[in-house]
């Protein structure tokens, strides 16, 4: 079968390739996916250009948004089927770990994942292990869904995540950063969560006008317009409530805490280059009692929830999909989404 094997983190744009590899066996105890999309995200850019390493195998496939149909279930596998289509919750949890016990799942000190310690979504067919089934980690879908929304559960589910730890709320007033496909859930989730008002600031033209179409009430060209004072006049010069980082640019740190109220929260949710260091002024933090949080991956109640919300129609993710491409071509997708001029690509068999 096809596949996308990643040899290591050195050498990008050399260090893949598309190539035929074994059809994995489908164990008693497993369950094997065809796979019908697998979409591509911030943290396989990093992967592939050698910025994240922990937990990435080398001669691996990685890919961890994932939808398809059941091609085969092992014998002591029960409740699902052939043919049925799923998604899957790729963070897999221990239980046990400080972490687990303290509820923080998603932080799991010994988390196991498809895509890094299993083979993930960018191959035709994928083994999903007891482990995974075990965890209640596969999610069936209604034929409503389409395989492209499905994948994208999963970074939706981050992004619960992320609203649950900023706390937007009803009548909130609510900045994300950066209108990518991140920035793009999160004012899906905040007008749905009730926020009053949500700002969101992009450089792209073409971002910007996705935003107003999903609902943001304004747009703020942070290349051109002067974001301190729209927010000051937007707020009566109060500051917004809550912020939402969806883009991982160091410099921009100290700005966007000045931008939130007395009592405001700031989301770091974007990932951040490590071992990068951002300056700013903690005594924007100290006077103005500022709540600043990360986010990382999701629980599974995350992505259950995730699931019910697209299942229901209450969140479009198909219109953030901006490219679709099929395995053979995964070079150009990834060039692709490198450029940062698409929102989600999304690989097909």
């Amino acid at each position: 079968m096809k596949a996308v094997v990643l040899h290591g983190p050195e050498n990008y744009p050399n260090n893949y390739e598309v190539m035929e590899i074994e059809k994995p066996v489908c164990g008693e105890d497993d369950i094997l996916l065809e796979m019908k999309a697998a979409a591509l995200c911030g943290t396989d850019k990093r992967i592939f250009t050698g910025g994240k390493t922990k937990g990435v195998r080398p001669d691996s496939v990685v890919g961890h948004e994932i939808c398809g149909l059941i091609a085969e279930v092992g014998a002591n596998v029960k409740g699902y089927s052939v043919g049925e289509k799923v998604a899957i919750a790729n963070v897999i949890p221990c239980g046990h770990c400080s972490a687990c016990l303290s509820g923080r799942e998603n932080a799991c000190l010994n988390r196991k994942a498809i895509g890094y310690e299993f083979n993930g979504g960018f191959e035709e067919y994928i083994l999903i292990p007891k482990i995974c089934i075990e965890s209640g980690n596969v999610v069936k879908l209604p034929e409503s869904v389409s395989f492209a929304a499905g994948a994208l559960i999963e970074p939706l589910a981050c992004c619960i995540r992320g609203l649950r730890n900023t706390g937007t709320g009803f009548n909130d007033t609510v900045l994300i950063i950066g209108a990518g496909p991140i920035g793009l859930m999160h004012l899906e989730l905040s007008k749905i969560a009730g926020a009053r008002k949500v700002f969101v600031s992009e450089l792209d033209p073409e971002k910007r006008e996705i935003a107003l179409k999903l609902g943001a009430d304004r747009v703020i060209d942070s290349g051109k317009e002067d974001i301190a004072a729209i927010i000051a006049e937007e707020t009566n010069g109060e500051g917004v409530d809550r912020i939402v980082m969806a883009i991982g640019i160091n410099a921009l740190v100290d700005s966007t805490f000045k931008l939130a109220k007395k009592g405001g929260t700031v989301c770091l949710f974007a990932g951040f280059p490590k071992g990068k260091m951002s300056e700013f002024d903690p005594s924007v933090i100290h006077y103005n009692e500022l709540n600043i949080t990360g986010s990382t991956a999701y629980k599974r109640i995350d992505y259950l929830q995730a699931a019910d919300m697209v299942k229901s129609g209450l969140i479009d993710l198909d219109a953030i999909v901006s490219a679709k491409f099929k395995l053979d071509d995964f070079r150009e997708a990834l060039d692709l989404h490198m450029s940062g001029k698409a929102l989600k690509v999304v690989i097909e068999p």
